[in-house]
């Protein structure tokens, strides 16, 4: 997973990283389209792409983030990760992912969804 931090090196040590391979289809991306819970007498739809995978094999997930939809006059952002693959019959998979909004506009919203098959 993602942390932020800072490193001190010294002048003579360095690394070199040509490829990091990350999953079995190292490139695969999953779309998502859900809708967030009714807070205030509206809801909002989040949908986007996912990163690529991190971490190896059957143990990969992904990360997501973006913007609500327009309602209500206003905007939520949200972001997280995906849980680990979910094999589907022929061989594919998806995830599933759930979260909270930010707090805009007096409140949050809640979600819950899966994400679309593997895409390249």
């Amino acid at each position: 997973m993602h942390t932020k931090g800072r490193f001190l090196m010294s002048s003579r040590h360095s690394h070199s990283l040509r490829f990091i391979r990350f999953a079995d289809r190292p490139g695969h991306f999953h779309g998502y389209d859900t809708l967030t819970s009714i807070s205030g007498r509206h809801r909002h739809r989040i949908r986007g792409r996912t990163s690529p995978p991190q971490g190896m094999r059957d143990r990969h997930v992904h990360y997501y983030e973006g913007t609500t939809t327009f309602d209500d006059g206003h905007v939520h952002r949200y972001r997280g990760w995906t849980g680990p693959p979910i094999p589907l019959p022929d061989g594919s998979h998806y995830h599933e992912f759930s979260g909270q909004t930010t707090y805009d506009d007096g409140h949050t919203h809640y979600y819950r969804g899966v994400t679309s098959e593997a895409l390249s």
